[in-house]
């Protein structure tokens, strides 16, 4: 029989963690553990030895303090092949422990709790877990140390076809793992920490709501074939500290391999879909809206709506839905060369009809709050820079008339439309539509009347009693000027120009209707 080998299992989540444990018993491992995981595992019915019979020292301070002890740590740390290491064990009367199982205290989900105390989040801070995870981590090739209950099934079947004893590569991997959960814990710790100051002896939010010190933790989900060009190596990280995470966690149904400029469509697309309630079908290409349609009728609809606005961009496009796929969607879809789809679900027939088109990828999203994102990075030479992601939601009784014509009602739903619209199209934007539809879509250009011009290049439809919406102030009424003769009758924008009251009396000869929104929404 193999020798007896020693396990430390001492855990917070203890999910999966009985079976994981009797099936280590079955292999002659001794279980060490302590506190709450000891009395758990007992009442599963596995025999425990206390962590105070090792150390010979009984749990102090509420716990605080239970595995620095040097009978654990030097049972951890010890080199099996180094001769001086073996003969201090031995005179010290050191066990040598052969596998550890630890996860930490639940410092991330005490810190995000509603109405939590800065002292309970500090009682959160594990430190004898960390310390352990670190020692036998080092220690790797002696050592294994699980912290990822995931990693029991195919820890233990190793163990088990193994002779108890898994592979070096295995255990590196483990290792590997261990160091990263400690870095993202102390990093989560820091970044908490950073938002407080102390103020007459007691701690107070920051000012800022951005922490002094800023630690982003990601993992990696998959490589991907190469970044906006092929001869640029690119991959996919999701962020370790958000609730949710919406593309990373999205069930891809069918296709080829998604594309690092898929991924920026994609999330463009349901960025742009969340604005709305009704049926909303949304076409991107290139990271901007090319088309957008809604109805309060069915999605087919809406898609159509959305195709009509610019049918050749739609070629090659990126779709986004924000209801079930159905059949007579899907044969829309069906007629046009698309690259990807992102909707909440798909029926059966949909499926079935989409599924003609083996390389088109559909993807099913989940149900995402939004909130849990808050802030956006953009990388430049040398740093990050880092803001609050632009969806806090405008409301039109905030808006001011600033015309002598106010806009009918019809114009109203058409603003409401296009101003929801304009914010998702990079700057300088420039939106028309009418109340079910973007109609021209002018996005990116270095100057605003020529993003105006544009708008009425693209339109496959009259302009005629459209409005326009404008992410930005018109600096000089020539947008105003050009836009009118194209048929646009009302128009929406921040302002804040210096020259308001010219591209106001503008609008007034012009006989159109014109809201500020006091609000820009660049989009870089």
């Amino acid at each position: 029989m193999t020798a007896r080998r020693r396990a430390l299992v001492s855990v917070s989540d203890k999910s999966n963690l009985l079976e994981f444990v009797k099936g280590l018993t079955h292999l002659n491992f001794e279980i060490v553990s302590t506190g709450g995981t000891a009395q758990y595992l007992r009442d599963g019915g596995v025999i425990v030895t206390d962590i105070d019979s090792v150390t010979g020292f009984p749990e102090i301070l509420g716990g605080r303090v239970k595995t620095l002890h040097p009978k654990i740590h030097g049972g951890l740390l010890g080199i099996r092949k180094d001769s001086s290491h073996q003969q201090q064990m031995k005179e010290k009367e050191i066990c040598a422990i052969d596998l550890l199982v630890v996860n930490l205290y639940p410092f991330q989900e005490t810190a995000v709790k509603p109405g939590v105390r800065f002292e309970e989040v500090i009682e959160q801070i594990d430190i004898g877990g960390p310390a352990m995870i670190r020692s036998a981590a080092k220690n790797f090739g002696d050592v294994a140390v699980v912290v990822d209950n995931r990693d029991y099934a195919g820890v233990l079947k190793e163990l088990e076809e193994g002779d108890s004893t898994l592979s070096n590569d295995s255990r590196f991997r483990l290792a590997k793992k261990a160091f990263n959960l400690t870095s993202q814990y102390d990093a989560a710790i820091a970044t908490y920490l950073s938002r407080f100051d102390i103020f007459n002896n007691s701690f107070k939010t920051e000012s800022s709501v951005f922490p002094r010190n800023l630690n982003i933790i990601l993992e990696k989900v998959t490589d991907l074939r190469y970044g906006e060009n092929p001869h640029q190596q690119s991959a996919f990280y999701l962020e370790r500290s958000l609730k949710h995470n919406l593309l990373p966690n999205c069930n891809q149904i069918q296709g080829k391999e998604l594309s690092f400029n898929n991924l920026l469509d994609l999330n463009s697309a349901y960025q742009t879909l969340a604005e709305f309630d009704t049926f909303c079908a949304v076409i991107i290409k290139h990271n901007n809206p090319c088309g957008v349609g809604i109805s309060k009728l069915s999605l087919s609809q809406a898609y159509r709506r959305a195709r009509d606005c610019d049918p050749v961009s739609a070629f090659g496009s990126v779709l986004g839905f924000n209801r079930k796929v159905d059949i007579e969607t899907a044969k829309e879809i069906a007629t046009t060369f698309i690259e990807a789809v992102i909707a909440p679900h798909y029926s059966v027939d949909a499926l079935q009809c989409l599924g003609k088109k083996k390389n088109l990828r559909l993807l099913k999203y989940f149900d995402s709050d939004l909130n849990s994102c808050q802030w956006e990075y953009k990388w430049v030479e040398g740093g990050l820079l880092v803001q609050e992601i632009d969806r806090e939601q405008d409301h039109s009784n905030t808006w001011q008339v600033a015309t002598e014509r106010s806009p009918s009602t019809a114009e109203w739903e058409s603003l409401k439309l296009s101003w929801k619209v304009v914010k998702h199209v990079k700057s300088n934007a420039i939106i028309y539509t009418n109340a079910h539809q973007t109609i021209g879509i002018g996005a990116g250009q270095m100057s605003r009347v020529d993003s105006v011009k544009l708008a009425i290049t693209k339109a496959q439809q009259s302009l005629q009693d459209c409005v326009m919406a404008s992410d930005a102030f018109f600096p000089f009424r020539d947008g105003i000027d050009v836009a009118a003769d194209a048929g646009i009758r009302a128009v929406i924008q921040p302002g804040g120009s210096v020259r308001d009251d010219e591209v106001i009396q503008a609008a007034n000869e012009k006989k159109m209707a014109m809201v500020l929104t006091g609000k820009r929404h660049f989009r870089h």
